[in-house]
């Protein structure tokens, strides 16, 4: 017996959405540890960059820290969205 165009239609719409769900889930949770960890590494930077510049200029010292880490942050995105385009052309 085979199912009804409609319910096959169906079938495959339903199994399509229940992997792009999971994919989704996955990616949500993979950046919630990403931000754990971004989190975690904040502070420890911010300590040194405390002991490094002391406490009397610490507007500088995470000013000094913010154009750094956004530095780094876009470089490594530039890169990632390459390696993941040539990934996709394969």
């Amino acid at each position: 017996m085979t199912e009804p165009e409609g319910e096959e239609k169906k079938t495959n719409s339903f199994e399509e959405i229940k992997r792009e769900s999971i994919e989704k889930l996955a990616t949500l949770i993979t950046s919630a540890f990403g931000l754990v960890a971004a989190l975690a590494w904040n502070s420890a930077i911010l300590k040194i960059f405390s002991v490094i510049f002391g406490s009397s200029s610490d507007l500088l010292a995470m000013v000094l820290y913010a154009v750094i880490v956004t530095v780094i942050a876009v470089v490594i995105t530039i890169y990632i969205g390459r390696v993941a385009g040539k990934m996709k052309k394969g």
